[in-house]
Protein backbone atom coordinates (compact mmCIF):
# COMPACT_ATOMS: atom_id res chain seq x y z
CA UNK A 1 0.00 0.00 0.00
CA UNK A 2 1.11 3.21 -1.00
CA UNK A 3 2.30 5.92 1.65
CA UNK A 4 1.65 9.53 0.65
CA UNK A 5 3.04 12.55 2.59
CA UNK A 6 1.96 15.59 4.47
CA UNK A 7 2.46 18.78 6.09
CA UNK A 8 -0.18 20.29 8.67
CA UNK A 9 -0.54 24.31 7.61
CA UNK A 10 -1.74 24.91 11.41
CA UNK A 11 1.30 22.68 13.47
CA UNK A 12 3.44 22.61 10.90
CA UNK A 13 3.92 19.16 11.49
CA UNK A 14 4.73 16.24 8.94
CA UNK A 15 3.30 12.92 8.82
CA UNK A 16 2.73 10.05 6.56
CA UNK A 17 -0.28 8.14 5.59
CA UNK A 18 -0.97 4.56 4.17
CA UNK A 19 -3.65 4.06 2.30
CA UNK A 20 -4.63 2.59 -1.63
CA UNK A 21 -3.90 4.64 -4.76
CA UNK A 22 -7.84 5.04 -5.17
CA UNK A 23 -7.80 7.03 -2.10
CA UNK A 24 -4.66 8.99 -2.71
CA UNK A 25 -6.21 12.44 -2.85
CA UNK A 26 -8.54 12.04 -0.09
CA UNK A 27 -8.04 14.22 2.58
CA UNK A 28 -5.92 13.29 5.67
CA UNK A 29 -5.88 14.94 8.95
CA UNK A 30 -3.13 15.35 10.96
CA UNK A 31 -2.19 13.58 14.40
CA UNK A 32 -2.72 16.29 16.15
CA UNK A 33 -6.15 16.53 14.96
CA UNK A 34 -6.02 19.68 12.48
CA UNK A 35 -7.48 18.96 9.31
CA UNK A 36 -5.73 22.15 7.08
CA UNK A 37 -3.37 19.78 5.28
CA UNK A 38 -1.45 19.60 2.19
CA UNK A 39 -0.44 16.45 0.25
CA UNK A 40 3.84 16.43 0.00
CA UNK A 41 5.31 15.78 -3.91
CA UNK A 42 7.46 12.71 -2.66
CA UNK A 43 10.10 11.27 -4.98
CA UNK A 44 10.40 7.15 -5.30
CA UNK A 45 13.93 5.23 -5.45
CA UNK A 46 14.61 2.39 -7.12
CA UNK A 47 16.34 -0.26 -5.81
CA UNK A 48 16.95 -4.23 -5.96
CA UNK A 49 17.88 -6.35 -8.56
CA UNK A 50 16.61 -4.88 -11.82
CA UNK A 51 17.84 -1.30 -10.95
CA UNK A 52 21.20 -0.25 -13.19
CA UNK A 53 24.13 0.61 -10.90
CA UNK A 54 26.06 3.63 -11.61
CA UNK A 55 29.02 3.06 -11.57
CA UNK A 56 32.04 5.25 -11.09
CA UNK A 57 35.17 5.42 -13.11
CA UNK A 58 36.99 8.22 -12.04
CA UNK A 59 37.59 11.46 -13.47
CA UNK A 60 36.49 14.95 -12.95
CA UNK A 61 32.70 13.49 -13.29
CA UNK A 62 32.88 9.76 -13.01
CA UNK A 63 34.14 9.03 -16.39
CA UNK A 64 30.41 9.75 -18.01
CA UNK A 65 31.02 12.70 -19.74
CA UNK A 66 34.05 11.52 -22.00
CA UNK A 67 36.56 14.51 -19.95
CA UNK A 68 39.50 11.62 -20.75
CA UNK A 69 39.88 12.03 -17.38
Amino acid sequence: MPTYAYRCRECTETFEVNRPMSESSAAATCPDGHADTVKLLTTVALTGSSATPMMATGGCCGGACGCGN
